[in-house]
């Protein structure tokens, strides 16, 4: 197996949607009612899933061909939306709590690194209650400052820092192009997860993919 993969990770980064959380039904479920409300075709569940993943605004504006000034619009109701009905609509995927204890025992810091708005973020973690796992948050901001995948990593990993983690041999595991390419943007490898919202092409630039909790274990801990 190439040494890359079978390295010593100093701190893992996770993304959230598709990856540790199966929020799908929650957040198709608010793009449904933002769409209604706004009078706008609604995709199928196919073409909703797209979605998930890379900054909303950005889709909003690419997938659904909304001028920025409608795309922010649509945002907003969205996330109003999300906070009501749709945030916690979700389900951890199997095995993913007993990976975070084997990395929490074997001392590895972890850090989220999401598109959702930061304090989203926390809430669901809370929610579930996973948020002790992990030596840092960073999302995206409210004010959309921050809302690329490489801002958002870039933010974790100087938060990791700033809280003496060393961040020297970091890794992401993820579960779409978004991930791969956001991670590339700071040399940091990804490691891509089937059971998530990606297509197999999505992976290509992963230095590999797993197809269970079980599996991603061996790669982060040998």
């Amino acid at each position: 197996m190439n040494s890359v993969v079978t390295r010593t990770w100093s701190a893992v980064l996770f993304d959230l949607d598709g990856t540790i959380l199966d929020s799908a039904p929650g957040i198709i479920a608010a793009l449904t009612d933002t769409f209604k409300f706004l009078g706008l075709p609604v995709p199928s569940r196919d073409e909703f899933m797209a979605y998930i993943g890379p900054p909303l605004l950005a889709s909003l504006q690419e997938r659904a061909g909304l001028p920025a000034d409608k795309a922010q619009e649509a945002l907003e109701i969205y996330r109003r939306d999300f906070r009501r009905d749709g945030a916690f609509n979700s389900a951890v995927f199997p095995g993913v709590i007993g990976l975070f204890e084997s990395l929490r025992d074997a001392g590895v810091p972890l850090a989220i690194a999401t598109s959702k708005p930061e304090d989203q973020a926390r809430a669901i973690l809370d929610h579930f209650e996973l948020t002790d796992y992990f030596t840092t948050i960073a999302g995206a901001s409210e004010s959309d400052a921050r809302t690329s995948k490489a801002h958002v990593v870039g933010h974790a990993l100087a938060q990791l820092t700033a809280q003496g983690a060393d961040v020297s041999q970091a890794v992401l595991v993820g579960d779409r192009i978004y991930d791969v390419e956001g991670a590339a943007a700071h040399d940091v490898p990804t490691i891509i997860v089937e059971w998530g919202y990606g297509s197999p092409e999505e992976a290509k630039g992963a230095i590999a993919t797993v197809y269970s909790a079980d599996r991603l274990r061996e790669l982060l801990l040998g």
